[in-house]
């Protein structure tokens, strides 16, 4: 059989390549395999912190409604200016 230059016959260096590329390939499917275990655990755990705040946002709605009634019912003028003055700043900081 023919040798390279390197005494390894055509059909040993072949396969070696083919042993270190499978091998790689290999290494690299296990990296893909963990990195997407990693981003599914993170995606588990944003989720959950999203629950969270919006079963915090909830609370805090259940909280206000009494006050704006309350409000609504002894200082309609004032509860609208402070209506209309949020509304300005959450369109100013919408904007940005």
């Amino acid at each position: 059989m023919t040798q390279q230059k390197s005494g390894y016959p055509y059909g040993q260096t072949t396969e070696t390549a083919k042993d270190r590329l499978r091998d790689m390939a290999d290494a690299t499917s296990e990296k893909v395999k963990d990195a997407a275990s990693s981003a599914q655990d993170l995606a588990g755990r944003v989720a959950d912190q999203a629950r969270d705040y919006g079963d915090q946002a909830q609370e805090v709605a259940k909280q206000v409604r009494p006050f704006l009634e309350k409000s609504l019912k002894e200082k309609p003028m004032a509860t609208l200016a402070g209506a209309a003055a949020l509304a300005f700043v959450l369109g100013a900081l919408w904007k940005k």
